[in-house]
């Protein structure tokens, strides 16, 4: 299993929300360029980037940021944050995203994920699923469905989608442990691959994902307990990397 290290972008900086919540977060380092470093020199080989800025506004505000990372950095990179439209998608992919994540707009424009995926490849488009209270949320976690998760990964898998994020945002940001029950169906909805994210604290938290058994997890984002030094980059990679 991967461990993909989260860089949140806001305001140029690199955060952290709680609970989703744009009102309570936390700063970890003015310089995201600097986090994603940080990661990579402590032996990461993939990043999560998540632009908040552009979830909000609904259009890209740190291709920068990306850009910046691609050029310097050698890993690999998924950006997400305001890719509503194949522009925004292509310009991601050409400020140098591995992968680049639909969240919104996959829920709303299925045609715009029809061109992501014959744009970019299925290997190259992460659908994030991210949750509230049970349900799909939107719009940077704003915006309310009435959607349950396994439903709509099953549909977007009809569609073409290959992978998906699972965020409980009722656990992001408080090192309460991970949803557990909330990844099984999903990944148990989908044959497609699946990452969790969302509530990490442990290294036993990330050996209570593998020890699930759920070969199509592909991996764990993790955000504060790496920043908080919960664990390191190598202990989690240990966990995560061990066979079945």
């Amino acid at each position: 299993m991967i461990l993909f290290p989260a860089v949140d972008i806001r305001g140029g900086r690199a955060v952290r929300l709680h609970l989703g919540h744009f009102d309570e977060e936390t700063v970890y380092a003015d310089s995201p360029l600097e986090a994603a470093r940080a990661w990579v020199d402590a032996g990461a080989r993939h990043l999560h980037v998540v632009d908040l800025d552009g979830a909000r506004s609904g259009a890209p505000e740190h291709l920068d940021q990306l850009r910046a990372m691609a050029g310097e950095l050698d890993t690999a990179i998924q950006y997400g944050g305001g890719l509503r439209t194949l522009d925004a998608v292509r310009g991601a992919l050409e400020a140098g995203a591995g992968r680049v994540v639909l969240g919104t707009a996959a829920l709303r424009d299925e045609a715009l994920l029809d061109s992501a995926l014959a744009l970019a490849g299925a290997e190259r488009v992460v659908v994030a699923v991210d949750v509230r209270g049970g349900r799909v949320s939107v719009a940077g976690w704003t915006e309310a469905t009435e959607l349950a998760p396994e439903d709509l990964v099953a549909r977007l898998e009809r569609r073409g989608a290959r992978i998906f994020a699972y965020t409980n945002a009722d656990h992001d940001g408080t090192l309460a442990g991970p949803d557990l029950d909330g990844l099984r169906r999903v990944a148990e909805a989908t044959g497609a691959r699946v990452i969790a994210s969302g509530g990490i604290s442990s290294l036993a938290d990330l050996e209570a994902v593998r020890a699930l058994g759920l070969d199509n997890v592909e991996g764990v984002i993790a955000g504060k307990a790496l920043y908080e030094r919960r664990f390191s980059v190598a202990e989690a990679r240990g966990v995560l990397e061990q066979t079945r």
